[in-house]
């Protein structure tokens, strides 16, 4: 893993295709340009998380009654 500092309008580059830009830092947030070509996914870490969780559960078999109780809906009943 490479950690850097960078500034507001500085860059990074990765490979010769991929340029990451800091646009602002506020309030504890940073703001990201990814100038990449189209070929190249980019994803939110924890969309990806989510993704995973989503295909494994997709995996398990349970029936739709045991998929609201793990909602807390109870399967609809009162």
């Amino acid at each position: 893993m490479l950690i850097l500092q960078r500034k507001a309008g500085e860059s990074v580059l990765i490979g010769e295709e991929i340029e990451v830009s800091v646009l602002s830092v506020e309030a504890g947030r940073v703001r990201l340009a990814i100038q990449a070509p189209r070929s190249v996914a980019i994803l939110r870490s924890e969309l990806k998380t989510a993704a995973e969780v989503n295909r494994e559960a997709a995996d398990e078999e349970a029936s739709p009654l045991a998929l609201l109780d793990i909602l807390g809906d109870g399967g609809g009943q009162a």
